[in-house]
C-alpha cells in the first residue's frame, strides 16, 4: 500500500466513525470519542503496514559469552528445503522402569483379590437388601395373586 492510500484509509476511518446521523433533516453531528477512537485505530492498521520490516539477528554470536551448550543445532532437509533444528536433551520423558518386582506384586496379590471380591459381591447384595427393606411391609403382591381368576372361555375351532 502506498502512504497516499493509507493516508485517505486512515481519514475515512476516522471521520466515518465519527458522525452520527440522527434524522436526515438535521446536519450530521461529530462526536468526539467515536471519531478519536476510529483515528487511533486507523493510525495503528497505517503504522503496521508502512513499518518496515524486522531484521534477522544472529544471537549465538556474540551475545551469550557462557561456553555452556544449551542446545545443539542440526541441519535437516525436509519437504520444503533445508532447515535449522536445536537438539535439546530429553528432560521429560524418563525410561527408567518403575515397575515393582515379580516376589512383590505376587505376596500381595491376595489382598487386592479379596479387596476386589468384596466390592463385587457387596455391588450385588446391597441393593438387593436394600429393595427387600423397602418392600417388607407392602402387602399388593399378596392381594394380586390371591384373586380367584376365572379360566379364559374355550376356543372353537383352530383359531
Amino acid at each position: 500500500m502506498t502512504p497516499i492510500r493509507c493516508l485517505v484509509v486512515f481519514l475515512v476511518v476516522s471521520l466515518a466513525q465519527g458522525f452520527n446521523v440522527e434524522a436526515p433533516r438535521k446536519l450530521p453531528k461529530v462526536e468526539l470519542k467515536k471519531a478519536a477512537i476510529g483515528a487511533f485505530a486507523a493510525f495503528s492498521i497505517a503504522s503496521n503496514v508502512l513499518a518496515p520490516n524486522a531484521v534477522a539477528v544472529d544471537y549465538h554470536a556474540a551475545a551469550l559469552p557462557s561456553s555452556t551448550i544449551i542446545a545443539e543445532t542440526v541441519t535437516r532437509e525436509g519437504v520444503y528445503g533445508e532447515y535449522e533444528v536445536d537438539v535439546t536433551p530429553q528432560a521429560y520423558d524418563d525410561a527408567r522402569s518403575t515397575f515393582k518386582d515379580a516376589k512383590e506384586t505376587k505376596s500381595k496379590k491376595g489382598k487386592y483379590t479379596a479387596l476386589l471380591a468384596v466390592l463385587v459381591v457387596g455391588s450385588f447384595v446391597i441393593p438387593m437388601a436394600q429393595y427387600f427393606w423397602y418392600v417388607r411391609d407392602d402387602d399388593s403382591s399378596d392381594k394380586f395373586f390371591a384373586e380367584d381368576v376365572p379360566d379364559p372361555p374355550q376356543k372353537k375351532g383352530w383359531f
